[in-house]
């Protein structure tokens, strides 16, 4: 198993920046990439950006390319986003997820292993 833990959520002004780190522990051996969903009220999970944790393999929704860097840190078993040019339309709840196989995927069930989640509000 693996457990997978976020943090950096908060509340922030149109423009701004927000960075999320997700701490991976447990069998992190077996994990093939991490990245990131988020839902926002009423919509569906919607894909964000994956990264393969060996050879740094990116993958972005296009409503957050040149917005958000997906980034690893192998030696702290940590994945972040950092976002900038934030918008109204990226409040949700960001969830990270890791799989053990399928790579830099960007549907939800190519995904074991799902985070609590933490909350992204971007205000207007």
């Amino acid at each position: 198993q693996v457990q997978l833990v976020e943090s950096g959520g908060g509340l922030v002004q149109a423009g701004g920046s927000l960075r999320l780190s997700c701490a991976a522990s447990g069998r992190t051996f077996s994990i093939s990439a991490m990245g990131w969903f988020r839902q926002a009220p009423g919509k569906e999970r919607e894909f964000v950006a994956a990264i393969s944790w060996t050879g740094g393999i990116t993958n972005y929704a296009d409503s957050v390319k040149g917005r958000f860097t997906i980034s690893r840190d192998n030696a702290r078993k940590t994945a972040y986003l950092q976002m900038n040019s934030l918008k109204p339309e990226d409040t949700a709840v960001y969830y990270c997820v890791a799989n053990r196989y399928g790579g830099v995927a960007d549907q939800p069930y190519e995904y074991d292993y799902w985070g609590q989640g933490t909350q992204v509000t971007v205000s207007s």
